[in-house]
């Protein structure tokens, strides 16, 4: 992994993924009834057909190496993603607005399907589960806009992050 200081290299510290890192493993930012400092949506950035953003919030959780969000097929996430793999997450931690960027793909494996669902159920408040299939999830309520389950879950491989710090600097890491 490569850091680099995108502020001024002279005056501002790299900042350490470990420290960020913690902070994700932490999951304050995926609880549903969280009301500290990190309790902002995640916001998820896709690629459009015409190579404009697509901003959109959604439920995300962290497994200690990637970020998952989940959606329904017809939605213009999925769609941009089949297209192009490339998105970002941008997220507000305690002491730091992050953004990471990588390649997102749909995860029908039952064994990470639930694993997943694990993740929402304890750590993020969302009472999910597996559908019949596995490859899938459902549960008793959703965004609205979705339409009814199985929901399917995507994985965002990280490339790169930046980090703005509170107390000033801005780092970014390559993977």
């Amino acid at each position: 992994m490569k850091a680099k200081n995108i502020d001024d290299p002279s005056k501002q510290a790299v900042q350490d993924w470990s420290d960020i890192a913690a902070q994700l493993d932490k999951g304050d930012f995926m609880s549903l009834d969280n009301d500290g400092p990190s309790h902002f949506t995640t916001w998820l950035t896709t690629i459009n057909e015409d190579g404009s953003p697509h901003v959109t919030a959604v439920g995300a959780v962290w497994d200690g190496d990637n970020f998952w969000f989940q959606t329904a097929d017809r939605t213009r996430k999925a769609k941009n993603i089949v297209r192009d793999q490339r998105c970002a997450v941008s997220l507000t931690l305690d002491g730091s607005d992050v953004v990471v960027e990588g390649t997102a793909e749909k995860v029908t494996d039952p064994d990470n399907v639930a694993r997943i669902a694990g993740i929402w159920a304890t750590r993020g408040g969302w009472p999910v589960t597996p559908d019949d299939k596995g490859t899938g999830l459902t549960a008793p309520f959703n965004a609205p806009g979705l339409g009814s389950p199985p929901w399917f879950v995507y994985r965002i491989t990280p490339a790169a992050a930046t980090a703005v710090s509170e107390q000033g600097g801005s780092t970014r890491w390559t993977f």
